[in-house]
């Protein structure tokens, strides 16, 4: 019979081997034959888990808001805290099913979201302070299944088309107000591609779609876009409007130059059509993660 004492003992130790875990399986199984889920590889899951969230009692209170076959994701696919603790929050603040997180972690949404605080928090200077984590540096539209040359109304008709795929892309607070919004400012008329508005940041959200390659006079227009909604649409209560130009490719330094001195909260983010492979996306974070630190060493 399994010593439970011993086992427990074992456990704090990091010793409980999977020959242990069998003969506790068997165990249970044998004095509790009508007792469901604790099989040997469930145990071992169990274990697994107590020794991952051990040490982090911030998540505590995270950790009861997802399902068991949630937290069996987390375990196979993420290796740090940081990636833990973004998917937790993520399916939580998102009630993603556990489809749309297998999803989610499979697209390596942790990796572009960081990897677009770092890079746009270089870019942008004029977003408010509390946009990190919710704007990403490219968007992944690998649902809308686009030819290699399409246009701009395809674009939009596809995303219109796939509007909760889009909005998960998204990420979590994007509401749908309108697409080709009518501006109208003196005696024309003009329309914005599409509208949101974000309910943490409290402000619409505008979005341009370009196909092409990012070039700087589209800023121009995008600003007077977020003028006129502010103007005349935006409420009292409500932030300054935020622009977005999602194009198809995009020269950072030129985004950079072209932002210098741009005063709109808005930023420029490309999309891809086809998933980037996840390795890829690890070594790009780890290369920024180092650059930074690099950085903050020389001005130190």
């Amino acid at each position: 019979m399994v010593d439970w004492r011993a086992t427990i003992a074992e456990s704090h130790r990091g010793r409980l081997g999977q020959g242990i875990v069998k003969e506790l399986a068997d165990w249970l199984g044998k004095q509790a034959p009508d007792l469901k889920g604790y099989s040997a590889s469930n145990l071992w899951r169990m274990k697994q888990f107590y020794e991952t969230y051990v040490e982090l009692p911030k998540l505590a209170t995270l950790l009861r808001e997802l399902s068991w076959s949630k937290h069996l994701l987390l375990l196979s696919y993420c290796k740090s805290e940081e990636e833990k603790e973004f998917y937790l929050l993520s399916a939580t603040r998102g009630r993603w099913s556990h489809r749309e997180l297998e999803r989610q972690i499979k697209k390596s949404a942790f990796e572009r979201t960081m990897l677009s605080d770092i890079k746009l928090a270089t870019m942008s200077r004029v977003l408010p302070e509390n946009a990190a984590g919710v704007f990403k540096d490219s968007y992944l539209l690998d649902f809308l299944d686009l030819p290699e040359t399409h246009s701009e109304a395809d674009l939009q008709a596809g995303l219109l088309l796939n509007l909760r795929k889009f909005l998960m892309e998204l990420g979590d607070g994007f509401a749908f107000v309108g697409e080709k919004v009518r501006v109208q400012v003196g005696n024309q008329d003009f329309e914005l591609d599409l509208l949101f508005y974000h309910r943490d940041l409290q402000c619409l959200v505008a979005f341009e779609l370009k196909t092409g390659r990012f070039e700087p006079e589209h800023m121009g227009k995008l600003a007077f876009y977020l003028e006129a909604l502010d103007r005349d649409r935006k409420r009292p209560h409500e932030n300054p409007s935020i622009g977005v130009l999602l194009c198809r490719t995009k020269d950072d330094e030129v985004v950079e130059y072209a932002m210098s001195r741009h005063l709109s909260p808005a930023l420029v983010t490309r999309y891809e059509t086809q998933m980037i492979p996840k390795a890829l996306l690890q070594k790009k974070l780890h290369e920024w993660n180092l650059l930074l630190q690099n950085s903050s060493a020389d001005e130190s």
